[in-house]
Protein backbone atom coordinates (compact mmCIF):
# COMPACT_ATOMS: atom_id res chain seq x y z
CA UNK A 1 0.00 0.00 0.00
CA UNK A 2 1.40 3.64 -1.26
CA UNK A 3 0.29 6.86 1.08
CA UNK A 4 0.55 10.05 0.26
CA UNK A 5 -0.30 13.62 2.12
CA UNK A 6 -1.46 16.67 0.39
CA UNK A 7 -2.43 20.25 1.48
CA UNK A 8 -5.42 22.00 -0.10
CA UNK A 9 -5.98 25.72 1.00
CA UNK A 10 -10.23 25.93 0.60
CA UNK A 11 -10.99 29.95 -0.20
CA UNK A 12 -14.52 31.58 1.33
CA UNK A 13 -16.87 33.03 -1.07
CA UNK A 14 -17.21 36.10 1.59
CA UNK A 15 -15.08 36.32 5.20
CA UNK A 16 -16.88 34.24 7.80
CA UNK A 17 -17.06 35.58 11.17
CA UNK A 18 -16.95 34.00 14.54
CA UNK A 19 -16.12 35.12 18.09
CA UNK A 20 -12.32 34.05 17.16
CA UNK A 21 -12.40 36.78 14.52
CA UNK A 22 -12.94 36.23 10.88
CA UNK A 23 -11.81 33.53 8.24
CA UNK A 24 -10.93 34.54 4.66
CA UNK A 25 -9.64 30.82 4.46
CA UNK A 26 -9.64 26.97 5.26
CA UNK A 27 -6.62 24.89 5.45
CA UNK A 28 -6.77 21.19 5.13
CA UNK A 29 -5.36 17.81 4.13
CA UNK A 30 -5.60 14.57 2.61
CA UNK A 31 -4.10 11.51 2.88
CA UNK A 32 -4.70 9.19 -0.23
CA UNK A 33 -4.16 5.26 -0.16
CA UNK A 34 -3.19 3.64 -3.08
CA UNK A 35 -3.46 -0.23 -3.54
CA UNK A 36 -3.80 -2.77 -6.45
CA UNK A 37 -5.29 -0.20 -8.61
CA UNK A 38 -7.71 1.33 -6.08
CA UNK A 39 -7.45 4.48 -4.79
CA UNK A 40 -8.91 6.19 -1.09
CA UNK A 41 -9.17 9.70 0.08
CA UNK A 42 -9.62 11.33 3.78
CA UNK A 43 -9.68 14.61 4.89
CA UNK A 44 -7.64 15.80 7.86
CA UNK A 45 -9.78 18.99 8.83
CA UNK A 46 -7.32 20.75 10.67
CA UNK A 47 -9.18 23.97 11.96
CA UNK A 48 -5.68 26.33 13.27
CA UNK A 49 -5.93 28.23 16.37
CA UNK A 50 -9.07 25.45 17.97
CA UNK A 51 -8.12 21.76 17.54
CA UNK A 52 -6.18 20.18 19.61
CA UNK A 53 -3.50 19.33 17.10
CA UNK A 54 -2.73 22.83 15.90
CA UNK A 55 0.57 22.01 16.71
CA UNK A 56 4.20 22.94 14.21
CA UNK A 57 4.99 18.85 14.03
CA UNK A 58 1.47 18.44 12.28
CA UNK A 59 2.95 17.63 8.67
CA UNK A 60 5.39 15.70 10.00
CA UNK A 61 3.20 13.39 11.81
CA UNK A 62 1.05 13.33 8.60
CA UNK A 63 4.83 12.07 6.92
CA UNK A 64 4.79 9.83 9.68
CA UNK A 65 1.45 7.88 8.91
CA UNK A 66 2.16 7.74 5.47
CA UNK A 67 5.77 6.35 6.06
CA UNK A 68 3.89 3.67 8.31
CA UNK A 69 0.39 2.88 6.71
CA UNK A 70 1.03 -0.68 6.25
CA UNK A 71 0.48 -0.56 10.16
CA UNK A 72 -3.12 -0.74 9.45
CA UNK A 73 -5.84 1.44 10.57
CA UNK A 74 -6.33 0.62 14.28
CA UNK A 75 -2.41 0.56 15.23
CA UNK A 76 -2.28 4.00 13.67
CA UNK A 77 -5.50 5.52 15.05
CA UNK A 78 -4.05 4.51 18.64
CA UNK A 79 -1.01 6.01 17.83
CA UNK A 80 -2.62 9.26 16.73
CA UNK A 81 -4.25 9.74 19.68
CA UNK A 82 -3.23 13.64 20.20
CA UNK A 83 -4.08 13.88 16.65
CA UNK A 84 -7.47 13.82 16.10
CA UNK A 85 -8.19 15.28 12.54
CA UNK A 86 -5.16 12.68 11.14
CA UNK A 87 -7.22 9.96 13.01
CA UNK A 88 -10.20 10.73 11.26
CA UNK A 89 -8.26 11.23 8.04
CA UNK A 90 -7.19 8.05 8.38
CA UNK A 91 -10.30 6.67 9.00
CA UNK A 92 -11.89 7.75 6.22
CA UNK A 93 -9.06 6.64 3.67
CA UNK A 94 -9.05 3.24 4.89
CA UNK A 95 -13.33 3.53 4.26
CA UNK A 96 -12.48 4.71 1.37
CA UNK A 97 -9.81 2.42 0.01
CA UNK A 98 -12.24 -0.83 0.78
CA UNK A 99 -15.25 0.33 -0.89
CA UNK A 100 -16.33 -0.06 -4.39
CA UNK A 101 -16.64 4.03 -4.79
CA UNK A 102 -14.37 5.81 -2.94
CA UNK A 103 -16.66 8.15 -1.91
CA UNK A 104 -19.74 5.78 -1.11
CA UNK A 105 -18.24 4.89 2.24
CA UNK A 106 -21.48 3.74 4.01
CA UNK A 107 -24.38 2.79 1.75
CA UNK A 108 -27.85 3.08 2.95
CA UNK A 109 -31.16 4.81 2.00
CA UNK A 110 -29.45 8.11 2.26
CA UNK A 111 -26.89 7.42 -0.29
CA UNK A 112 -29.86 5.64 -2.54
CA UNK A 113 -31.57 8.95 -2.47
CA UNK A 114 -34.55 7.49 -0.27
CA UNK A 115 -34.29 9.56 2.97
CA UNK A 116 -32.62 12.99 3.68
CA UNK A 117 -30.76 14.31 7.05
CA UNK A 118 -32.60 17.36 8.42
CA UNK A 119 -29.67 19.74 9.33
CA UNK A 120 -29.60 23.30 11.10
CA UNK A 121 -29.48 26.40 8.78
CA UNK A 122 -26.08 28.33 10.27
CA UNK A 123 -26.56 31.96 10.25
CA UNK A 124 -22.78 34.02 10.78
CA UNK A 125 -21.51 36.26 12.83
CA UNK A 126 -21.70 40.18 11.17
CA UNK A 127 -23.59 43.31 10.97
CA UNK A 128 -26.89 43.21 12.13
CA UNK A 129 -28.35 43.86 8.71
CA UNK A 130 -26.13 41.37 7.02
CA UNK A 131 -27.26 38.66 9.95
CA UNK A 132 -31.00 39.45 9.47
CA UNK A 133 -30.80 38.96 5.60
CA UNK A 134 -29.48 35.30 6.30
CA UNK A 135 -31.74 34.60 8.52
CA UNK A 136 -34.96 35.70 6.14
CA UNK A 137 -32.73 33.62 3.68
CA UNK A 138 -32.59 30.66 5.83
CA UNK A 139 -36.19 30.60 6.88
CA UNK A 140 -37.38 31.38 3.22
CA UNK A 141 -35.23 28.08 2.24
CA UNK A 142 -37.40 25.84 4.30
CA UNK A 143 -34.95 25.21 7.28
CA UNK A 144 -37.33 24.68 10.46
CA UNK A 145 -34.35 25.22 12.91
CA UNK A 146 -31.30 27.95 12.56
CA UNK A 147 -28.09 28.42 14.12
CA UNK A 148 -26.89 31.73 15.33
CA UNK A 149 -23.36 32.49 16.17
CA UNK A 150 -23.48 35.22 18.79
CA UNK A 151 -20.81 37.39 20.91
CA UNK A 152 -19.05 39.27 17.94
CA UNK A 153 -21.86 42.15 17.76
CA UNK A 154 -23.29 44.02 20.44
CA UNK A 155 -25.44 41.87 22.92
CA UNK A 156 -28.35 43.87 22.67
CA UNK A 157 -28.59 44.09 18.70
CA UNK A 158 -28.46 39.92 19.25
CA UNK A 159 -31.11 39.61 21.18
CA UNK A 160 -32.93 42.22 18.81
CA UNK A 161 -32.03 39.99 16.23
CA UNK A 162 -33.93 37.26 18.23
CA UNK A 163 -37.14 39.26 18.90
CA UNK A 164 -37.02 39.84 15.04
CA UNK A 165 -37.48 35.79 14.64
CA UNK A 166 -39.79 35.04 17.39
CA UNK A 167 -42.22 38.04 16.30
CA UNK A 168 -43.27 35.98 13.45
CA UNK A 169 -41.93 32.60 14.33
CA UNK A 170 -43.46 30.71 17.10
CA UNK A 171 -40.49 27.93 18.91
CA UNK A 172 -43.03 25.04 16.96
CA UNK A 173 -42.28 26.94 13.89
CA UNK A 174 -38.64 27.55 13.93
CA UNK A 175 -36.43 25.92 16.61
CA UNK A 176 -33.65 28.71 17.52
CA UNK A 177 -30.01 27.42 18.49
CA UNK A 178 -27.46 29.39 19.54
CA UNK A 179 -23.68 29.24 19.40
CA UNK A 180 -21.48 31.90 21.66
CA UNK A 181 -18.25 29.95 20.96
CA UNK A 182 -16.94 30.70 24.77
CA UNK A 183 -18.01 34.72 24.31
CA UNK A 184 -19.74 35.23 27.37
CA UNK A 185 -17.43 36.26 30.54
CA UNK A 186 -17.79 34.08 33.24
CA UNK A 187 -19.51 36.37 36.12
CA UNK A 188 -22.12 37.64 33.19
CA UNK A 189 -23.25 34.68 31.24
CA UNK A 190 -26.28 33.60 34.29
CA UNK A 191 -27.35 36.98 33.56
CA UNK A 192 -27.19 36.71 29.82
CA UNK A 193 -28.47 33.06 29.53
CA UNK A 194 -31.68 34.55 32.01
CA UNK A 195 -31.90 37.44 29.06
CA UNK A 196 -31.77 34.79 26.38
CA UNK A 197 -34.28 32.73 27.76
CA UNK A 198 -37.35 35.20 26.64
CA UNK A 199 -37.05 33.47 23.64
CA UNK A 200 -37.50 29.74 23.95
CA UNK A 201 -34.27 29.00 22.22
CA UNK A 202 -33.85 25.28 21.94
CA UNK A 203 -30.42 25.41 23.68
CA UNK A 204 -26.59 27.29 23.51
CA UNK A 205 -23.38 26.81 22.75
CA UNK A 206 -20.27 26.95 24.70
CA UNK A 207 -21.62 30.18 26.62
CA UNK A 208 -18.00 30.43 28.95
CA UNK A 209 -14.69 29.57 27.62
CA UNK A 210 -13.77 26.22 27.82
CA UNK A 211 -11.52 24.97 30.96
CA UNK A 212 -13.73 26.42 33.27
CA UNK A 213 -15.16 23.23 34.16
CA UNK A 214 -16.73 24.43 37.82
CA UNK A 215 -18.15 27.59 36.50
CA UNK A 216 -19.84 25.55 33.24
CA UNK A 217 -20.89 22.54 36.15
CA UNK A 218 -22.77 25.46 37.83
CA UNK A 219 -24.43 26.99 35.07
CA UNK A 220 -25.84 23.51 33.55
CA UNK A 221 -27.17 23.08 36.48
CA UNK A 222 -28.81 26.84 36.69
CA UNK A 223 -29.18 27.55 33.46
CA UNK A 224 -33.07 28.72 31.91
CA UNK A 225 -31.55 27.43 28.62
CA UNK A 226 -30.14 23.98 28.05
CA UNK A 227 -26.25 24.14 27.29
CA UNK A 228 -24.39 22.13 25.02
CA UNK A 229 -20.57 21.38 25.23
CA UNK A 230 -18.46 22.00 21.97
CA UNK A 231 -15.51 23.50 22.56
CA UNK A 232 -14.95 21.57 25.54
CA UNK A 233 -14.91 18.46 24.27
CA UNK A 234 -11.76 19.40 22.46
CA UNK A 235 -8.30 17.73 23.82
CA UNK A 236 -10.42 15.46 25.72
CA UNK A 237 -8.76 12.18 24.43
CA UNK A 238 -9.13 9.33 27.17
CA UNK A 239 -12.40 7.54 27.92
CA UNK A 240 -11.65 7.98 31.54
CA UNK A 241 -11.34 11.62 30.98
CA UNK A 242 -14.53 12.24 28.64
CA UNK A 243 -16.44 10.44 31.58
CA UNK A 244 -14.80 12.43 34.33
CA UNK A 245 -15.90 15.41 31.96
CA UNK A 246 -19.48 14.85 31.09
CA UNK A 247 -20.25 13.64 35.14
CA UNK A 248 -18.56 16.66 36.20
CA UNK A 249 -20.00 18.84 33.97
CA UNK A 250 -23.29 16.93 33.70
CA UNK A 251 -24.44 19.10 29.98
CA UNK A 252 -28.08 19.15 28.65
CA UNK A 253 -26.26 18.23 25.12
CA UNK A 254 -23.16 17.34 23.34
CA UNK A 255 -22.02 18.43 20.12
CA UNK A 256 -19.77 15.98 18.40
CA UNK A 257 -17.27 17.25 15.33
CA UNK A 258 -15.48 14.21 13.95
CA UNK A 259 -12.60 15.85 13.30
CA UNK A 260 -11.82 17.85 16.23
CA UNK A 261 -12.63 14.25 18.81
CA UNK A 262 -10.84 11.51 17.01
CA UNK A 263 -13.00 10.45 14.06
CA UNK A 264 -16.03 8.39 14.38
CA UNK A 265 -14.57 6.32 16.82
CA UNK A 266 -14.06 8.76 18.84
CA UNK A 267 -17.41 10.38 18.47
CA UNK A 268 -18.92 6.73 18.84
CA UNK A 269 -16.82 7.04 22.52
CA UNK A 270 -18.89 10.33 23.25
CA UNK A 271 -22.08 9.11 22.04
CA UNK A 272 -22.09 5.98 24.26
CA UNK A 273 -21.05 8.22 27.38
CA UNK A 274 -23.72 10.48 26.36
CA UNK A 275 -26.49 8.14 26.18
CA UNK A 276 -24.96 6.42 29.22
CA UNK A 277 -25.93 9.56 31.09
CA UNK A 278 -29.23 10.74 29.61
CA UNK A 279 -27.58 13.80 27.53
CA UNK A 280 -28.75 14.73 24.64
CA UNK A 281 -26.18 14.81 21.15
CA UNK A 282 -26.03 15.95 17.52
CA UNK A 283 -23.44 15.36 15.10
CA UNK A 284 -21.34 18.83 13.27
CA UNK A 285 -19.24 19.27 10.59
CA UNK A 286 -16.48 21.65 11.03
CA UNK A 287 -15.61 23.74 7.56
CA UNK A 288 -14.33 20.83 5.67
CA UNK A 289 -14.41 20.40 2.70
CA UNK A 290 -16.76 18.08 0.57
CA UNK A 291 -14.28 15.11 0.73
CA UNK A 292 -14.65 14.91 4.68
CA UNK A 293 -18.50 16.58 4.95
CA UNK A 294 -19.70 13.34 2.44
CA UNK A 295 -18.13 11.08 5.15
CA UNK A 296 -19.79 12.32 8.12
CA UNK A 297 -23.15 12.84 6.63
CA UNK A 298 -23.09 9.32 5.23
CA UNK A 299 -21.72 7.71 8.90
CA UNK A 300 -24.12 10.38 10.72
CA UNK A 301 -27.29 8.91 8.94
CA UNK A 302 -26.50 5.51 10.19
CA UNK A 303 -26.68 6.68 13.84
CA UNK A 304 -30.49 7.36 13.79
CA UNK A 305 -30.41 10.95 15.43
CA UNK A 306 -34.04 12.41 14.48
CA UNK A 307 -32.24 16.07 15.87
CA UNK A 308 -31.29 18.37 12.93
CA UNK A 309 -27.22 17.84 12.46
CA UNK A 310 -25.11 20.49 11.82
CA UNK A 311 -23.72 19.32 8.56
CA UNK A 312 -23.44 22.16 6.05
CA UNK A 313 -23.04 21.82 2.27
CA UNK A 314 -19.30 23.23 1.47
CA UNK A 315 -21.65 26.31 -0.06
CA UNK A 316 -18.77 28.56 1.67
CA UNK A 317 -15.95 27.77 -0.48
CA UNK A 318 -15.47 29.29 -3.92
CA UNK A 319 -13.14 25.61 -4.60
CA UNK A 320 -14.53 23.00 -2.94
CA UNK A 321 -14.98 19.98 -4.91
CA UNK A 322 -18.86 19.24 -6.79
CA UNK A 323 -20.54 16.22 -5.00
CA UNK A 324 -23.96 14.77 -5.07
CA UNK A 325 -24.66 16.59 -1.55
CA UNK A 326 -27.66 18.91 -1.66
CA UNK A 327 -29.72 21.19 0.88
CA UNK A 328 -33.71 21.25 0.10
CA UNK A 329 -36.24 22.64 2.29
CA UNK A 330 -33.84 21.96 5.27
CA UNK A 331 -32.60 18.73 4.38
CA UNK A 332 -29.48 17.44 3.32
CA UNK A 333 -29.67 14.91 0.07
CA UNK A 334 -27.77 12.39 -1.60
CA UNK A 335 -28.54 12.93 -4.87
CA UNK A 336 -26.97 9.83 -7.05
CA UNK A 337 -27.44 11.28 -10.16
CA UNK A 338 -25.02 14.61 -9.49
CA UNK A 339 -21.96 13.15 -10.18
CA UNK A 340 -18.20 13.88 -8.29
CA UNK A 341 -15.50 16.60 -9.30
CA UNK A 342 -12.38 15.50 -8.08
CA UNK A 343 -8.77 14.72 -9.32
CA UNK A 344 -6.85 12.23 -6.83
CA UNK A 345 -3.38 13.70 -8.83
CA UNK A 346 -3.22 16.81 -6.43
Amino acid sequence: MKATYHKYILNFKRPSGTSRGIMTEKETWFIILEKDSKRGIGECGILRGLSADDRPDYEAKLQWVCDNINLGENQLWEALIEFPSIQFGVEMAFQSLGSENPFLLFPSDFTNGKKSIEINGLVWMGEEAFMKQQIEEKLADGFKCVKLKIGAIDFDQELQLLRYIRQYFTPEQVEIRVDANGAFDTYLALYKLNQLSEFELHSIEQPIQKNNTDSMAELCKTTPIPIALDEELIGVFSLEEKEALLQKIKPQYIILKPSFIGGFRGTKEWILLAEKYNIGWWITSALESNIGLNAIAQWTFLQNNLMPQGLGTGALYINNFNCPLTVSQGQLWYKRELDWDFNFDL
